[in-house]
């Protein structure tokens, strides 16, 4: 039975080949400085960068340069960010990137005008801003995380071993996103595919818990669906823009918090999969595909019917002559399968992960109460020590 929820989302999307356009719109709404926030350089290598800095500059904007934002935002750059919008008084963060690069705007934005360390009010206390928030905006180019649409952002601290997010409310979400499909051609291939698990990963996170026959269910089922038929085009021929926008939009729904509705999502993937990337600074989609297959036979027997419908309706498994067991494992089986064929990481140990980290990363893992099972620390130690 669905319950009592709350459903809002500013984000205004623009998408499609010319949504960059879109750009102009949305900065009129906007202050003189935008600080511009991107990673390594490879926007400037494909002419993103020139094409985002002339559109600034039509649009008579001061732009203060906040580059090298890295795959897993660190907390040391997240102090930098802030101090420098502070010290230019920015009135809006353009992040041009993934959703590593979004993530670290929503920090920055949340901790411009906060007096606290932000890495102890917001990840530690999990507290929400009291203070004013500088808005962000967004140019996507790779995709996976939807941190687009939402409201959330991860930060690692290495020195603490601790990779953690927090999800604001929606005044922190991007009051715009830029979504041209066409950008994330330029993304290697082992990215796009770690893109695709973190979009997979969270359908499943939200899909395998709470209650079981509701609206959302269905919505992520057609989304799973897609996902699978889009990603076997895109590993195939990466520059096909059908497949390319349907993964593109298919990311952005499955972790806009429409689909969480009726649900109590599990997360638990998530939490092993941050604490291994606190250890390894591994992509984020890879921890998660390397750590998926065992968690999800430890808790199949506590949520057996729901994992025996997601093979019959995701995979197609023929339920003919299969017991609900044989039905559930089946479609595991078909997921790790496809996880295979489009080219995951299906072991830790091929993130760097070694026996002696074991402890160290079970005890990094915030256990969740959402799922089917709520695991304890031995059972985070089955896992990982089963996906090495």
């Amino acid at each position: 039975m669905l319950g009592n929820f709350e459903y809002a989302n500013p984000t205004r999307l623009h998408f499609g080949p010319d949504a960059l356009e879109g750009l102009r719109e949305e900065l009129a709404k906007h202050g003189p400085t935008v600080q511009l926030a991107y990673g390594g350089g490879s926007i400037k290598k494909t002419g993103l960068y020139d094409r985002v800095t002339a559109i600034l500059e039509d649009c008579g904007k001061t732009v203060v340069e906040d580059a090298g934002v890295m795959p897993n935002p660190t907390v040391e750059k997240l102090l930098e960010g802030r101090d420098l919008a502070r010290a230019n008084k920015v009135d809006l963060i353009l992040a041009v990137g993934g959703g590593s690069v979004i993530d670290y705007a929503k920090a920055v934005s949340v901790s411009v005008h906060c007096d606290e360390d932000p890495w102890e009010k917001y990840y530690l206390r999990m507290e929400e801003p009291e203070c004013a928030i500088v808005p962000v905006g967004s140019v996507l180019t790779m995709v996976g995380t939807g941190s687009e649409m939402n409201a959330g952002a991860v930060i690692t601290n290495h020195e603490a071993k601790l990779k953690i997010g927090h999800v604001f409310g929606d005044e922190v979400m991007p009051r715009f996103a830029i979504l041209n499909p066409e950008l994330t051609y330029t993304v290697p291939r082992y990215q796009m595919v770690a893109g695709i698990f973190d979009v997979m990963s969270h359908l499943l996170e939200q899909y395998f818990s709470g209650e079981d026959d509701n609206t959302s269910d269905y919505l992520m089922e057609g989304l799973m669906r897609s996902l699978v038929h889009s990603s076997r085009i895109a590993v195939r021929d990466p520059r096909d823009y059908e497949a390319r926008s349907n993964i593109m939009w298919t990311a952005t729904w499955a972790l806009n918090t429409l689909v969480a509705k009726g649900k109590s999502t599990d997360w638990e993937v998530h939490m092993i999969g941050q604490a291994v990337g606190a250890y390894t600074d591994a992509t984020h989609g890879m921890t998660l595909s390397a750590v998926s297959p065992a968690y999800y036979c430890l808790i199949m027997p506590y949520g057996l019917e729901k994992f025996a419908r997601f093979a019959r309706t995701v995979w197609d498994v023929d339920a003919s002559g299969k017991s609900d067991e044989q039905l559930a494992a089946a479609g595991v089986d078909a997921l790790e399968a496809w996880m295979r064929e489009i080219g995951c990481v299906m072991r830790l140990a091929e993130l760097g992960v070694t026996d002696d980290m074991v402890d160290g990363i079970a005890d990094a893992t915030f256990i969740m109460e959402g799922g089917y099972h709520a695991l304890d620390r031995a059972e985070v130690v089955e896992v990982l020590k089963a996906s090495l």
